[in-house]
């Protein structure tokens, strides 16, 4: 075959290409080219291995919670709620109990000043003048031991419904958050309430304050925990005793300003309560149905029974006979004891309620021949008769939720009333005779829902309630 002849184009091209080649083979252009592809795919490489390492790959795993309300799941709401802010410690735990009582340090074992323990800015001399000056004028000012056969316990009269009225001036915010426990002191000569709240704040609003600063509103915090009951004796004004779910019950002795220390456990206290004749007893209820009878002179406990299954949410006693103590627990009964026949061991109850939920409260009535409970399970009842053997029950919407205290009905001045919240901004009164709700108190100065109450033992018609935003009102 004959040979292909080139053109001077290809010919120029060809060379070109050769001379191309002796320039970069010179260059060594190659070779660089060839460690830089190497390089760029190891550091690929590296970069793929480090993205599948055990620790990036933990970080991707971590879940991530969206919250969502129950009304935007489709789900009813929750009416179960919580135990007042505090879970009850399983029996035998202790790794729960210090939870609840955490560790003690030296100012929590020691008594607190009054001005130490101020939260807000106002003096003290106010408040601690007031309320010593109406113990001189009643002869109490040594704790009233001489006094207590001439003076009342409480204040026994009928009350026109009609005629109670909230005041726009009889409305405060007297602590922050949810209110526990209210309290009058039991004096016909002073207006002043006495409130605790979750956060273990004290405060003090005296009504008739009109030339002191601050509106009369005092606050305290002498304990760690959410304050769970406050007495106040008619026989000892000066002394005002409260209990905490933290486990410390204090006494706040106004003329020395300080708050004592009375008693201390390791268990949660959700209850107390004083024979209406005895200033030195406590009976507290502690931990897991347990009942303990403090003695302030003796600094020691002269009784302890266990009553109930789980905690005790109120106690009182008869005030015809204050032998009759009566108990509501979560566990869903309340108990009437006679404390003459307790035993240190396995006492037993005259008698028994039995609930479907947990009972919230269990008051006498003024008279003592009545006992009004309620419970978790939407039901008001009353017992009455010689040994409390007859019984009529009312429903009521008890179902608070978690984010307000529950509803614990109480007597008014007589044995006619009974008054326990309103999911509804409102105060519903139960007739005993009627035995049906037969009115609501409201008012258009009631902008939240009052849960806990405390009728002036001494001035029949003026009406505390208290709500879960700290706020207090006053009915007169």
């Amino acid at each position: 075959m004959a040979t292909q002849r080139l053109t001077e184009y290809e010919r120029k091209r060809i060379e070109n290409i050769k001379r191309n080649d002796e320039l970069l083979a010179s260059l060594n252009i190659k070779s660089k080219l060839s460690d830089l592809s190497t390089s760029a795919k190891r550091q690929r490489s590296e970069a793929k291995s480090y993205k599948l390492s055990p620790e990036k790959k933990a970080r991707s795993q971590t879940p991530i919670v969206i919250r969502r309300s129950l009304r935007t799941q489709g789900k009813s709401p929750d009416s179960a709620g919580l135990k007042d802010d505090f879970t009850e410690p399983p029996k035998n735990s202790t790794t729960l109990k210090s939870q609840v009582s955490p560790n003690k340090s030296a100012r929590e074992l020691g008594p607190i000043s009054m001005r130490d323990s101020n939260v807000c800015s106002e003096p003290d001399e106010p408040l601690v003048n007031k309320i010593l000056s109406v113990c001189r004028e009643s002869g109490l000012e040594d704790g009233g031991g001489d006094r207590k056969c001439r003076v009342r316990v409480r204040a026994r009269a009928s009350v026109d419904l009609e005629a109670m009225e909230l005041a726009p001036e009889n409305v405060a915010r007297v602590v922050p958050n949810r209110i526990l426990s209210v309290k009058f002191f039991p004096s016909a000569d002073l207006k002043m309430v006495v409130v605790g709240n979750k956060f273990g704040n004290l405060g003090f609003w005296n009504v008739d304050s009109e030339n002191e600063d601050g509106d009369g509103i005092y606050m305290y915090h002498p304990h760690p925990a959410p304050v769970s009951a406050i007495l106040i004796h008619p026989f000892s004004l000066n002394k005002v005793i409260t209990s905490c779910y933290g486990g410390r019950v204090r006494s706040l002795d106004v003329e020395k300003e300080t708050f004592g220390l009375v008693y201390s456990t390791e268990d949660a206290i959700f209850s107390m309560s004083q024979q209406h004749g005895d200033v030195n007893s406590l009976y507290i209820g502690e931990g897991h149905g347990v009942v303990n009878v403090w003695d302030e002179r003796s600094a020691r406990s002269s009784f302890s029974w266990e009553l109930h299954d789980s905690r005790i949410n109120t106690i009182d006693f008869n005030p015809e006979n204050t032998n009759m103590m009566a108990t509501s627990s979560s566990d869903g009964t309340a108990c009437i004891w006679d404390l003459r026949k307790l035993g240190k061991t396995k006492p037993e109850s005259l008698k028994v309620i039995t609930r479907e939920r947990a009972v919230h409260s269990a008051y006498f009535s003024p008279s003592g021949g009545l006992l009004a409970t309620t419970s978790l399970d939407d039901k008001i009842g009353v017992l009455s008769g010689a040994n409390y053997e007859d019984e009529f029950m009312i429903n009521h919407n008890n179902q608070t939720g978690r984010w307000l205290s529950s509803f614990k009905g109480v007597w008014g001045w007589d044995d006619s009333y009974i008054f326990v919240g309103n999911m509804k901004r409102g105060v519903d009164v139960v007739s005993t005779e009627q035995k049906r709700l037969v009115t609501t108190l409201e008012s258009p100065h009631l902008t939240a829902i009052p849960c806990r109450f405390d009728p002036h033992p001494f001035i029949p018609g003026m009406f505390a309630g208290a709500t879960s935003g700290g706020q207090v009102y006053i009915w007169s």
